[in-house]
């Protein structure tokens, strides 16, 4: 008899949301770059953030295909629900194709005058056909051009190759910028050391200068009562002659 994960327990469908979630945030952040200047330094910086996320995606997807696998090889799941779960798999791949697309469309916008690309081979099963999973999300996608040349599908990976560079120069044009700014703050910092450490070196020179002078100040004083007792002491004594004369 084959387990099945109760699906609250289910480390896959946690996985599984998971991945929905970063697909959702992927979203979000090229909606919020297509707000942006495409010259301005946030629209490279989330376009990073895309190509990054859009990396963890790619990968939460080869993973969960792979658990979706061993489960049903080990019979932990039931054949059914180990199609079930490709389906999901195959819908969240199809999502690669649609961040690429408006990834492309603001980088490049003559990408999104050109011939759609057959998309990833995932999101066909080995019989050649479709299994309408996930149709109604795909209504909206345009139409796949199945007499793509290899010319052109070469000629675009190229195009999408150097718009990606363009955005890894831009990428690094705001690190040198940051590296610069982090260069200066690192010299006015040393700058303001050297003049705290000139301050605390005089402060110490006028405590000694003041500890000194105080010494001397009391030094005098003692001499100058001193000077005060000699002075009656030979009035007396002038005094005592002169009485013992008369």
């Amino acid at each position: 008899m084959a387990l099945v994960y109760l699906e609250d327990n289910d480390p896959w469908i946690t996985e599984h949301e998971a991945c929905e979630g970063l697909f959702r945030e992927i979203m979000e952040q090229l909606r919020q770059r297509d707000r942006q200047e495409r010259t301005s330094q946030v629209f490279a910086s989330l376009s990073a953030n895309v190509r990054f996320q859009l990396k963890q995606y790619t990968d939460q997807i080869g993973q969960l295909r792979k658990k979706v696998d061993e489960a049903s090889k080990m019979r932990v799941i039931t054949h059914d629900e180990a199609e079930r779960r490709r389906r999901q798999v195959e819908h969240l791949q199809s999502n690669v194709f649609k961040i690429k697309q408006l990834y492309d469309a603001r980088m490049n916008p003559a990408a999104s005058d050109r011939p759609s690309l057959i998309k990833s081979s995932g999101s066909a099963f080995a019989d050649g056909g479709t299994t309408g999973w996930g149709q109604d999300d795909d209504e909206d996608d345009p139409p796949l051009d199945l007499n793509v040349s290899v010319s052109d599908l070469k000629a675009q990976n190229e195009a999408i190759i150097q718009e990606q560079d363009r955005g890894l120069d831009e990428l690094y044009q705001v690190i040198v910028r940051q590296k610069n700014i982090a260069r200066t703050i690192h010299n006015e910092v040393d700058h303001q050391n050297e003049i705290i450490d000139d301050l605390a070196d005089h402060m110490e020179r006028t405590d000694e200068r003041l500890i000194d002078g105080t010494r001397r100040i009391r030094a005098i004083d003692r001499r100058d009562r001193t000077c005060g007792y000699w002075v009656i002491i030979i009035i007396l004594f002038i005094s005592i002659i002169v009485v013992a004369v008369v």
